[in-house]
């Protein structure tokens, strides 16, 4: 078995590990003072939206290498790295709400942050349904699109800062007392090794399919 196939395991087991230790951790952290219990969610939901934009991020360049060099691995990375874009997006808008919920008294508002993640989740969504539905060469036209949904990450991040938003800004989160941060941390590194171990499964299962299509089109011929 190659390296990188016997790492897949490995990081699924370690991430596993320590998202089942997370809440032990996360209760060793102080009640924020104005939200209480609720304010909990934030240790999921933030890694959750970060490892969203990754995907994005990886997505963009994988598309964009494709499209300037047209190599077929990059084309496997960015269909990967759109799913899990759209995967950690929905776990994004699961948690936002439950936390708004209960520290805003809305589930959903129409700020910067909120609409601009949304509109991403549609884009990456968009890619999918391209790859699946459009047909001959349209994977070109979606690697356009995860370009896209791309450059929209950075406008998602600096959004609260250049709007009023319900969202803390961008300095919240380096200025946690140890207390808070490392439970953070802690849990961000978990998903983050999740999305890794995800990633490199999806990429291989696309290469196979791709190869499947292959051999079912040199058969027929």
């Amino acid at each position: 078995m190659p390296q990188r196939d016997r790492l897949v395991p490995i990081l699924l087991v370690v991430s596993g590990l320590m998202l089942t230790a997370s809440p032990f951790v996360i209760d060793t952290a102080p009640y924020e003072a104005t939200m209480g219990l609720v304010q909990r969610i934030f240790y999921y939901h933030f890694p959750m939206a970060m490892n969203m934009m990754l995907a994005a991020i990886v997505c963009g360049v994988a598309s964009a290498i494709f499209l300037f060099r047209r190599r077929e691995r990059a084309d496997h990375i960015a269909v990967a790295a759109a799913e899990m874009a759209v995967v950690f997006g929905i776990l994004t808008m699961i948690t936002g709400p439950l936390w708004a919920r209960k520290s805003w008294g809305v589930w959903w508002v129409w700020d910067a942050r909120i609409t601009s993640t949304f509109i991403m989740w549609l884009v990456f969504g968009s890619y999918l349904l391209l790859r699946r539905f459009g047909g001959a060469g349209s994977e070109v036209l979606a690697a356009a699109v995860g370009f896209f949904g791309m450059m929209l990450v950075p406008f998602i991040y600096y959004s609260v800062e250049l709007w009023r938003t319900l969202h803390p800004g961008t300095s919240v989160v380096p200025s946690l007392p140890t207390s808070m941060g490392i439970p953070l941390y802690f849990c961000w590194v978990a998903f983050t090794l999740l999305f890794v171990a995800l990633m490199s499964t999806r990429v291989r299962l696309e290469r196979s399919r791709v190869l499947l299509e292959r051999a079912y089109r040199a058969v027929e011929d």
